[in-house]
C-alpha cells in the first residue's frame, strides 16, 4: 500500500493522492490502495494550480462543435438508407403480400403533388433488406481497434478526416451500386462502414489530449450530440427528399454536406493544444496542466495484456453491446416499423422516426451538464455518477420499448413510448459511454475501439434477426423483437453496475507513477 499525501485541485479543494489515484475530500486515508477512489486526477502541488480558461470562444469548445458536425455527417450517412429503403422497394409487389389483421390500417394521406420519379425500384425480400441494412456494420467492425491504435500512433485528425471522406465518396456511389444489384449495394455499405469505423476511436484519442477531467462530460456530450442531430435531421429530411425528388438525392445531398465538413475539419482542427497555432496560452496551459498527471509517459507502450484482462473495461464492453442492441434495432428498423405496422407514409415516416432522437439529443446534453456538476460541485464519486446515469439510460429505455409493443394501433401512444425509450437512452451518454476516459485516458482511443468492436455486433446481426422474426409484420412478431432488445439492455445495465469503475487503472498510469 502506498503512502498518501494531500494535494490541491484547481478549485483549492484538498485531495489525498495514493500513487496514481486521488480520493475526494470526503474520503480518508484508509482508502489508499483500493479502487473505490475516483475523483478526477488533477495537478498535485499548490504551485501547479491551473487557472481555468473561459469556455466562450475557446479552442476546446470549438473542437466540440466541429466534431459534433462531423458526427452529424457520420450518422446522416449511416441512417439515410433506412428511410430511402422504404422508397427503393417495388411497392406493387410488396402490397400483394398478405399481412396479419393486427397490422394497423394506413393513415389517410393529405393532398400531395403528383410524383414523377424516375429512380429505380427493386424486388428485395425481407431477408435481403436485413442484410443490406446490416452490411454497414460488417465494415465498421473491422477498423475499430486499428482506428484506436493508428490514431494514437499517427494522430487522430487526418485519420478521422479521411475516414469520413471515404464514407462520403461511397455514399455518392450508392445509387449506382443499387442499380447494379443488392450485392454491389452491400459491398458499398461495407466500405462505408470501414471508413466510419475509425471515427469514434479517433475522436476519443483526440479528447484524451483536449478534454480537462472536470469538463469531460460537457465536452463529449456536445461532441456526440451531433450523432443524435444527424439522426433527427436526416430521417425527416430524407423522407421529404424521397417524396419531392427521389431516393437517389438522399445520398447526393448528404454526401455534399460531408464534403463541406471535410474542408472545415482540414483547416480548423489540430491534434493537440500544443500543435494548435491559434489557441490562447491560458487555455493551452489549463488543458495540459489539468491532464499532465493522467497521461502515461510511455506513449509507445501499450499494455495489451492488462487491457484484455481489465474487469472495468469488460463492464463497459457489456454495457456498450447491450445498449447498442436496442439503439441499432430502432435506428435501422424504426422507419420500416412505422411504414409496415403503424401505417405511416414515407413523408410522415421520416418525421415520426426522428422524434425519439430529439429527446435523446436533449437529454444527452442535459445529462452531460448534470454529471459534471455532480462530480465537480457536489463531489460525487465518478463511479457513482457513471453507474447511476447508465442504469437510468438503459433500464428506462427497456421498459418503454416493451410497452410500445402493447399499444396496438394507438398511434399516439406508440410514438410516445418509442420517443421516451430513445430519449432516456441519452442519459447513458454521461455513463458508460465516456467511462473509457475515466479508467485509461492515455489509451482511450484503443479502449473505445475494443468496446465499439463488440458494440458493432448488434448492428450486424440485430437487423437480420429482427427481419427474420418479423416476416409477416404482425404485432406479436415485433413484440418479440422489443422483448429481446429490452432483456439484453437490462442485463448490460446490471453487469456494468456490478463491475464498472471510475478511477484511472494502475496499468494506465504505470509509467507515470514511477516518476512520483
Amino acid at each position: 500500500m502506498m503512502l498518501p499525501h494531500v494535494v490541491q485541485d484547481v478549485q483549492g479543494r484538498q485531495h489525498v493522492r495514493c500513487g496514481g489515484a486521488f480520493s475526494g475530500d470526503r474520503g480518508n486515508m484508509e482508502r489508499c490502495g483500493s479502487d473505490t477512489d475516483d475523483t478526477p486526477l488533477l495537478p498535485r502541488r499548490n504551485e501547479d494550480k491551473v487557472q481555468r480558461a473561459p469556455a466562450c470562444c475557446s479552442s476546446r469548445y470549438g473542437l466540440a462543435l466541429l466534431s459534433s458536425f462531423g458526427f452529424f455527417v457520420v450518422y446522416s450517412l449511416r441512417v439515410n438508407l433506412s428511410v430511402a429503403m422504404v422508397d427503393m422497394l417495388n411497392t406493387t409487389r410488396q402490397s400483394s403480400t398478405n399481412h396479419s389483421g393486427s397490422v394497423c390500417p394506413a393513415h389517410a394521406n393529405p393532398p400531395r403533388p403528383k410524383r414523377n420519379h424516375t429512380a429505380g425500384v427493386y424486388d428485395w425480400d425481407s431477408a435481403t433488406q436485413g442484410w443490406i441494412l446490416g452490411s454497414f456494420f460488417y465494415g465498421y467492425i473491422l477498423t475499430q481497434i486499428p482506428g484506436g491504435y493508428l490514431a494514437g500512433r499517427y494522430g487522430p485528425k487526418w485519420l478521422m478526416g479521411f475516414g469520413i471522406l471515404g464514407t462520403v465518396v461511397f455514399t455518392l456511389l450508392t445509387p449506382a451500386a443499387a442499380d447494379l444489384g443488392a450485392g454491389y449495394l452491400i459491398a458499398v455499405r461495407v466500405l462505408e462502414g470501414i471508413g466510419e469505423g475509425v471515427t469514434f476511436p479517433s475522436m476519443y484519442t483526440m479528447w484524451a489530449a483536449w478534454a480537462p477531467p472536470l469538463e469531460r462530460s460537457r465536452l463529449l456530450t456536445i461532441s456526440y450530440i451531433g450523432a443524435q442531430l444527424g439522426t433527427v435531421i436526416s430521417l425527416p429530411l430524407s423522407g421529404e427528399i424521397c417524396f419531392y425528388l427521389d431516393w437517389t438525392y438522399v445520398f447526393y445531398v448528404f454526401g455534399a454536406v460531408g464534403l463541406v465538413w471535410f474542408v472545415l475539419w482540414s483547416f480548423l482542427v489540430f491534434d493537440s493544444p500544443n500543435t494548435h497555432p491559434r489557441i490562447s496560452e491560458q487555455e493551452r496551459l489549463y488543458i495540459t496542466g489539468s491532464l499532465k498527471n493522467e497521461l502515461s509517459t510511455s506513449a509507445g507502450h501499450i499494455p495489451w495484456r492488462a487491457i484484455a484482462t481489465s474487469t472495468p473495461l469488460w463492464a463497459i464492453v457489456v454495457a456498450h453491446f447491450s445498449y447498442n442492441w436496442t439503439f441499432y434495432t430502432l435506428l435501422t428498423l424504426l422507419p420500416t416499423y412505422m411504414n409496415d405496422v403503424l401505417g405511416f407514409s414515407i413523408q410522415q415516416n421520416g418525421l415520426l422516426s426522428a422524434l425519439p432522437y430529439v429527446g435523446c439529443a436533449v437529454l444527452a446534453v442535459v445529462s452531460g451538464q448534470l454529471a459534471d456538476y455532480l462530480r465537480e460541485t457536489c463531489l460525487y464519486r465518478t463511479v457513482t455518477v457513471r453507474k447511476s446515469f447508465s442504469l437510468a439510460g438503459m433500464i428506462g429505455p427497456a421498459v418503454f420499448l416493451v410497452a410500445a409493443g402493447y399499444t396496438g394501433c394507438n398511434y399516439t401512444l406508440a410514438v410516445t413510448f418509442l420517443t421516451v425509450s430513445s430519449a432516456l437512452g441519452g442519459i447513458s451518454a454521461s455513463g458508460f459511454n465516456i467511462n473509457h476516459l475515466d479508467i485509461a485516458p492515455s489509451y482511450a482511443g484503443i479502449l473505445l475501439g475494443i468496446t465499439n468492436t463488440f458494440a458493432t455486433i448488434p448492428g450486424m446481426v440485430g437487423p437480420v434477426i429482427a427481419r427474420a422474426l418479423t416476416r409477416q409484420n404482425t404485432m406479436e412478431e415485433w413484440q418479440s423483437v422489443f422483448y429481446i432488445a429490452a432483456a439484453i439492455n437490462a442485463f448490460g445495465a446490471a453487469f456494468y453496475a456490478l463491475f464498472g469503475r471510475g478511477s484511472v487503472q494502475p496499468w494506465a498510469v504505470h509509467a507515470a507513477s514511477h516518476g512520483d
